[in-house]
């Protein structure tokens, strides 16, 4: 049964968003479990220079999405109040990331080596692309630039 982990802000959730869960949910399949890692309040707004929703609203939000979007129940959230959470101590053998989070991903092998650990699979999605080929991100949504699917904004 494979364990894996993803995390992130998910404010607001967007296509980029939805490839990286949809990803960590095949890699999972039927039988394994994706503990999906969400950024505490103190630690969102720690690292943005943008509004972020409160924890709650972006849970439940992702709860609809999870009911929604992928109509699947091996899941559950953890609440993630620092880098790592709990990929440097707990069992998962696999972590779904973004080319942007996945220098987190080596630096989570290298803590759960010293922990006597085995290192996680690393598994990396390509980033989602607006109309213009640049990235979708949440920043550019909240900028007006793109809408969550890349759409331009006018």
């Amino acid at each position: 049964m494979p364990r894996v982990a993803v995390g992130g802000t998910f404010d607001p959730v967007h296509d980029g968003h939805l490839a990286l869960l949809k990803k960590a949910f095949e890699v999972a399949g039927k039988e394994g479990e994706v503990v999906v890692a969400l950024t505490s309040d103190t630690m969102a707004r720690a690292q943005r220079n943008r509004p972020v929703r409160d924890f709650e609203t972006r849970l439940r939000n992702l709860e609809n999405i999870f009911k929604r979007e992928f109509r699947v129940d091996n899941f559950r959230f953890e609440k993630l109040h620092n880098t790592y959470g709990s990929a440097i101590e707990d069992y998962y053998d696999y972590i779904v990331v973004s080319p942007e989070s996945e220098p987190m991903a080596c630096q989570i092998n290298v803590i759960r080596r010293e922990n006597d650990l085995f290192p996680l699979k690393i598994v990396r999605i390509d980033y989602q692309l607006a109309e213009d080929k640049h990235r979708i991100s949440s920043t550019r949504i909240w900028k007006g630039e793109v809408d969550e699917h890349g759409k331009l904004m006018a």
